[in-house]
C-alpha cells in the first residue's frame, strides 16, 4: 500500500507543479543562481547546477530564463543575495519533514513556515530534530510503461553508478549518491529512457504510519509549503 501511495504522491505532485508553472521557474531560477554564485557558471564543474538544470528541462523551463539566473549568479547580472536554511519538525500524524529553503529574509522565512506548521496541527523542531532520519541521495523515479526491457534498464543503471534499482507496484524507483547523479542521468538519456522524477532528493530511511484522515492533513500542510516562494523542497517520511 505504501508503494502505491507514493506513486500518487508523485503524480498529484507533478499535477501541482503544472498548474504552478510560473512559480515553479522562480524557485528553479534562484536555485540556478545560488548554484552559479556557490561554484561558478560551468555546469561541468559544478554539479549543483547540473542539477538545477535537469530541474529545469524537466520543468521545460525557457533556456534564456536560466541563462539569466546563472548570469546573476555569476555577477553579469544584478541580483539579490539568498541565504540557504533547512526547518524540521513534524507535520500531523507524527511525519518527520524538511523543508530545505533559499531566502533573503530569514526572519519573514522562518514566521511563515512556523505558521504553515502550526495551522496545520504540527511543529517546528531544533536543528538536527528529524534529518538523520533522512538520505541525501540521487532519485530517478520511472512509470512502468515508460521501461520495455527491465533487464536492460536494470544492468544500465547499475554500470552506472545506481544503489538500488527497487520494483513497486507501479513504478521503478533507482537512487544512487549525489555525485554519480550526473552521469547516470546522461546515461537514461542517451538510451531514451524518461523519468516522472529526476532530482537531488532527501530520502527517508524509514516511514511513518499514517492513518487516510492524517495524511490528508500531512498533503495539505506539504501543498502549502511548497507555495511559499522560500520553499524550494519538502521532503517527508510518513504513509498509508
Amino acid at each position: 500500500m505504501a508503494g502505491h501511495s507514493k506513486w500518487k504522491n508523485i503524480q498529484h505532485r507533478k499535477n501541482a507543479q503544472d498548474s504552478k508553472r510560473g512559480k515553479i521557474f522562480t524557485k528553479i531560477a534562484i536555485e540556478l543562481t545560488v548554484a552559479a554564485r556557490i561554484a561558478g557558471g560551468d555546469p561541468a564543474d559544478n554539479p549543483r547546477l547540473r542539477a538545477a538544470l535537469s530541474k529545469a528541462k524537466l520543468a521545460n523551463m525557457p533556456k534564456d530564463n536560466c541563462q539569466r539566473a546563472i548570469k546573476k549568479g555569476t555577477g553579469d547580472a544584478g541580483g539579490d543575495a539568498y541565504a540557504e536554511k533547512t526547518y524540521e519538525g513534524y507535520g500531523p500524524g507524527g511525519a518527520a519533514v524538511l523543508v530545505e529553503c533559499l531566502t533573503d529574509n530569514i526572519n519573514r522565512t522562518v514566521s511563515e513556515v512556523r505558521f504553515i506548521f502550526s495551522r496545520a496541527g504540527g511543529n517546528l523542531g531544533q536543528d538536527g530534530s528529524v534529518a538523520w532520519i533522512f538520505e541525501r541521495k540521487g532519485l530517478f523515479i520511472f512509470a512502468k510503461d515508460a521501461v520495455k526491457d527491465y533487464d536492460s534498464f536494470f544492468e544500465l543503471a547499475l554500470e552506472n553508478g545506481a544503489l538500488n534499482v527497487d520494483e513497486e507496484e507501479e513504478y521503478y524507483e533507482v537512487t544512487c549518491e549525489p555525485d554519480t547523479f550526473p552521469s547516470l542521468k546522461e546515461a537514461f538519456d542517451d538510451a531514451r529512457l524518461t523519468a516522472e522524477v529526476v532530482e537531488i532528493s532527501q530520502i527517508p530511511k524509514n516511514e511513518t504510519e499514517m492513518d487516510p484522515e492524517k495524511f490528508d492533513s500531512l498533503e495539505k500542510m506539504i501543498a502549502a509549503l511548497e507555495d511559499n516562494d522560500d520553499v524550494q523542497n519538502v521532503y517527508h517520511n510518513g504513509t498509508v
